[in-house]
């Protein structure tokens, strides 16, 4: 049987060598001559070691497995090699990216009944990439397709599981204007920050056409 200082790079080359998140199962599976604990203590032993401000990539669990990334705060450099052009997605895919990402499973009315529009080619954009898939339909008149994000979703956003996303408290947005008291309004007009805020007009910002 492998004790921990043979299993270790035996896991390190493993799941370096894939091109997408390890689930553990499967470590399991290739590694008869180990068993679960030895593997999981390799595993963090592993991350324990990348961990290390010296090193440049980390082990990371994501979409229910485990794959070697690099850290964010290396981004900047690692982009002049890569050279590739992040996921861009419009306000629109975004909006109900996240409607599917909560509510799943959802089927189209919803979504479109919280946004207020027809979002037939959003949820097309969305399946073409691979971020939402259909799980089925639901026992409805018409039989409405159901929505959810799939592994993909959760190996873009750097997610482990669903339950990995922010509560929608700590997403909450600051109060709309009309939730704003007008003393607070005026009394904001009479002590203006500091700093100023910058006009949308001087600081356009390009979005993806749907």
């Amino acid at each position: 049987m492998m004790d921990h200082f043979e299993i270790k790079p035996v896991l390190e080359g493993l799941i370096f060598i894939s091109g997408s998140p390890v689930k553990f199962e499967t470590l399991v599976e290739i590694l008869p001559e180990s068993n679960k604990e030895d593997i999981l203590n390799g595993i963090r032993q592993i991350q324990t070691e990348y961990e290390k401000p010296s090193k440049g990539i980390e082990l990371a669990e994501i979409a229910g497995g485990y794959q070697f990334r690099t850290k964010p705060i290396w981004a900047g450099w690692i982009n002049r090699l890569k050279k590739a052009k992040a996921i861009k997605l419009s306000q629109a895919s975004l909006e109900t990216l996240a409607i599917v990402a909560y509510r799943q499973p959802v089927i189209r009315p919803a979504i479109e009944e919280i946004r207020g529009v027809d979002s037939g080619s959003v949820l097309h954009t969305l399946l073409e990439r691979g971020l939402i898939k259909v799980m089925g339909r639901k026992d409805l008149p018409g039989r409405p397709i159901v929505y959810g994000t799939t592994k993909t979703f959760l190996e873009l956003f750097g997610l482990n599981t669903l339950s990995d996303l922010p509560t929608l408290k700590e997403i909450q947005p600051p109060p709309a204007p009309e939730e704003v008291s007008p003393q607070e309004i005026m009394e904001e007009e009479m002590h203006p920050s500091e700093e100023g805020m910058a006009s949308p007009q001087n600081h356009p910002v390009n979005q993806e056409e749907e």
